[in-house]
């Protein structure tokens, strides 16, 4: 079984192209896990977390100012360079809007596993990744306010209760075995980036499925929709690199570039939907998870190979 999953792992980037194509093709697979994407993110947030114990959350602690800096960059650049793109692809109306919204959102659930995949500072991700996220209700409103003049409503009640189940929770108790079986858990640490890659990969399909008509509808536009979507993602690699500036450790920048990066889509949906906006200004979104969850194991295998190198 451990061959199996790290076969997955090793060829990640792959069976990212082959699902989305399985969901864009055939969308009624997608459709079978729409409903449980929340419970895949919280058993991939789960997995992630037997990585790293309660001491090495302690050491993260000890340092406020990285999350400060991640803070700065997921929320300050990045939702700028949303405005930008959105502005520049799509001019203005519910697809601009869209865009805005998309730079303003926090770090996807996911992003620990690729810091894992890539030998970036796991614990620093998981942090980064449940602080931004829980800030998110707080922070995303005003910023997307701001940009665009637009409210949006807040069901803040679902909000905290989702990311608490999907986020929070899954993280204590995956830290705490850890830490309370520490060498159980240690033995399997081999396994656990190729099964984040195998709930990855049903979550792609929950994604890709249930928004493949939607996706193929737009025709030759998609191209257009999705090079926005790309060029954000790719100047959220370039915003993450800026780590330079104030670290030297190598696991803490390959933390800060998958923390930048990559975009919590989900969101987008819940916030258009409660404050009743057109729905197409969720599609930049939809188009961003696709194109981010291909992109980000391409560049985790490129770091792992130079960090191989280095420790060679």
């Amino acid at each position: 079984m451990s061959r199996f999953f790290s076969f997955i792992e090793s060829n990640l980037v792959w069976f990212v192209i082959s699902v989305a194509a399985l969901g864009l093709l055939l969308p009624e697979t997608g459709r079978f896990f729409e409903g449980s994407i929340g419970l895949l993110l919280a058993l991939l947030m789960l997995v992630i977390s037997l990585t790293f114990d309660a001491h090495d959350v302690r050491m993260v602690l000890r340092k406020p100012s990285r999350q400060l800096w991640a803070l700065g960059l997921v929320y300050g650049p990045m939702s700028i360079a949303g405005w930008l793109t959105g502005r520049l692809f799509f001019g203005s109306g519910s697809l601009s809007a869209g865009q805005a919204l998309l730079g303003t959102l926090p770090t996807d659930v996911s992003s620990p596993l690729l810091v894992l995949m890539a030998r970036g500072n796991v614990a620093l991700a998981a942090v980064f990744n449940a602080v931004n996220t829980a800030l998110s209700p707080f922070i995303v409103p005003f910023l997307f306010l701001w940009l665009t003049g637009i409210q949006l409503t807040v069901p803040l009640a679902t909000i905290i209760l989702e990311l608490m189940l999907v986020v929070l929770v899954p993280t204590v108790v995956g830290v705490s075995l850890r830490t309370r079986f520490s060498s159980f858990f240690a033995r399997h640490d081999s396994t656990y980036a190729g099964v984040g890659s195998v709930i990855y990969l049903l979550i792609l399909l929950a994604v890709v499925g249930p928004n493949a008509e939607t996706i193929i509808g737009y025709g030759w536009y998609a191209f257009v929709i999705g090079g926005a979507a790309l060029c954000l993602n790719l100047m959220g690699y370039l915003v993450g690199m800026t780590s330079r500036l104030f670290t030297n450790d190598r696991q803490e920048m390959i933390t800060y570039l998958f923390t930048v990066s990559k975009k919590e889509f989900s969101i987008a949906a819940a916030f258009v939907a409660a404050s009743g906006l057109p729905p197409e200004i969720a599609i930049p979104a939809a188009f961003f998870a696709v194109i981010q969850m291909i992109t980000s194991p391409i560049v985790a295998k490129l770091l792992a190979r130079d960090m191989t190198k280095i420790n060679d």
